[in-house]
């Protein structure tokens, strides 16, 4: 189990690496560098399945040895050696991650560095096995599935393969884009420079749930129309030139697919309160009165579109996910659904390893700005807390924001538990209440971006990955003082 924080989970680890933010692709690559030095590798599997071992294993063993891999993550180098043997000789193993993967500078390479210890001893198409996210929201992976990502059509598909082109003109009777969308970074810069001129927002507060909020603010005035959508008026609302009220979970039907592709029916359990809309109609309508002729009568209709441009959902309809939930992919009305990926072999035949490279965070600290500030979620509240903070019972248990401080720091600093600090840098301040502990290293700082009285998004670094335009949540240089 790997963290700089020593939380709850890693007191039940075997190993526990407590490695620097921002190292996680020089401990992962570590690890391989082990079990690729001592022939841990499942020889057959790579043999059947992998088309770079050379060029990957020339890369791993000159370029990431152990008393590297230590230098940069902080972590023995026994005990990268001993992680390696558990993992190879397991048998079973799977990777898991949160968003302390992702939001790096480095996050993209990071997975890849996951997946490439999952190939090198033939994790992969077995129970148990493989190397996956653990989805910070309930539907993150039915977004991506459904076109979310601005570089492919819904289902994955490259929208400049002229197969995949026919299908969704020929569903969609209309002629799909030659290229690219933007990030929601690339957008926020857009607005700065005057080129992007309006944005759509549903159900995501941007204002609030950023990096570099300060930043995004600039890019919102600077906006010459900005819609927010959403089921209470989110901080982003305040900008905005439309909001429009949506209806709740509760108040709407429709799917969720969660991380290990599972795709589940729910069904509305009250009316939307007011003028409030489920965004499946709220979206249908806008589009009507821009002139185009959607015709969905209700999420049912376009389940059943999905199915007609994605051949993994063909199989997947309300009436049958009415009995149970269906994992794509499902080719046909009779197919119950895939358990497992890749049980007899791959897409693109072979599996190519990346040579994950090391991206340092942008921001190291100084005399000025000495500590590392890292945002965290706690257990009892939501993402921003628009949900959660009006929990009367979750409010209770967890009234405001607290920032976690190192015994020794907090020693230095004069800080006692309770106290009310403050956290600055160049951009920004943030108040806190102040809990000591011990499970923090020296040196960092821990605290969550659930509050609006606390909108800790004002301090974080403005780096972004490499790949993916990520931003760099988990790694941002402040100063610490009694308030």
């Amino acid at each position: 189990m790997a963290d700089p924080r020593r939380i709850a989970f890693a007191d039940l680890a075997n190993i526990y690496l407590p490695l620097r933010p921002g190292s996680n692709v020089p401990l992962l690559n570590g690890i391989a560098h082990v079990i690729v030095r001592d022939e841990l590798y499942d020889k057959e599997f790579v043999d059947k399945f992998v088309e770079n071992f050379e060029s990957y294993r020339h890369y791993i063993l000159s370029e990431w040895d152990l008393a590297k891999a230590s230098r940069y993550t902080g972590v023995k180098p026994y005990l990268i050696e001993q992680s390696a043997y558990l993992y190879a000789k397991a048998g079973r193993a799977l990777i898991l991650w949160g968003l302390g993967v992702s939001e790096h500078r480095s996050g993209s390479y990071t997975a890849m560095a996951c997946a490439n210890l999952a190939t090198l001893c033939g994790y992969w198409g077995k129970p148990g096995c493989g190397a996956m996210p653990l989805r910070g929201q309930n539907n993150v992976q039915g977004a991506c599935d459904m076109g979310g990502l601005p570089y492919v059509l819904p289902g994955y598909q490259n929208y400049q393969d002229d197969s995949v082109k026919r299908t969704f003109e020929e569903v969609w009777q209309d002629v799909i884009p030659t290229e690219k969308g933007k990030t929601l970074p690339a957008l926020l810069s857009g607005a700065l420079e005057g080129k992007v001129k309006a944005l759509y927002l549903m159900g995501y507060d941007v204002a609030m749930s950023h990096g570099d909020i300060t930043e995004v603010w600039r890019a919102f005035h600077n906006l010459e129309f900005l819609v927010v959508q959403d089921i209470f008026m989110p901080l982003s609302g305040k900008f905005a030139h439309a909001v429009l009220p949506a209806g709740c979970v509760f108040e709407k039907s429709g799917t969720f697919t969660n991380g290990e592709r599972r795709v589940q029916l729910f069904e509305r359990a009250v009316s939307p309160p007011g003028l409030a809309l489920p965004d499946w109609l709220i979206l249908t309508k806008l589009a009507q009165k821009l002139g185009y002729n959607w015709r969905y009568e209700s999420p049912a209709d376009i389940a059943l579109e999905i199915g007609k441009v994605w051949s993994g959902w063909a199989g997947i309809n309300h009436e049958r996910l009415r009995e149970r939930g269906i994992q794509w992919p499902c080719p046909d009305i009779n197919h119950p659904g895939t358990d497992i990926l890749f049980t007899s072999g791959f897409p693109k035949g072979k599996i190519h390893l990346a040579l994950a490279k090391h991206v340092p965070p942008l921001e190291e600290p100084t005399e000025e700005f000495p500590f590392v500030l890292v945002t965290i979620r706690k257990l009892e509240h939501y993402n921003i807390g628009s949900m959660t903070r009006r929990a009367e019972p979750l409010m209770r248990l967890y009234p405001e924001p607290v920032i976690d401080i190192n015994p020794e720091d907090a020693k230095t600093l004069g800080i006692h538990e309770g106290q009310k600090v403050r956290v600055w840098n160049k951009r920004g301040e943030v108040f806190f209440r102040a809990h000591i502990t011990s499970r923090v290293p020296k040196g960092l700082l821990f605290t969550d971006f659930h509050f609006d009285s606390a909108l800790t998004n004002i301090l974080v670094s403005p780096g972004l990955d490499e790949l993916m335009d990520t931003p760099e949540y988990k790694v941002s240089t402040v100063a610490l003082a009694p308030a």
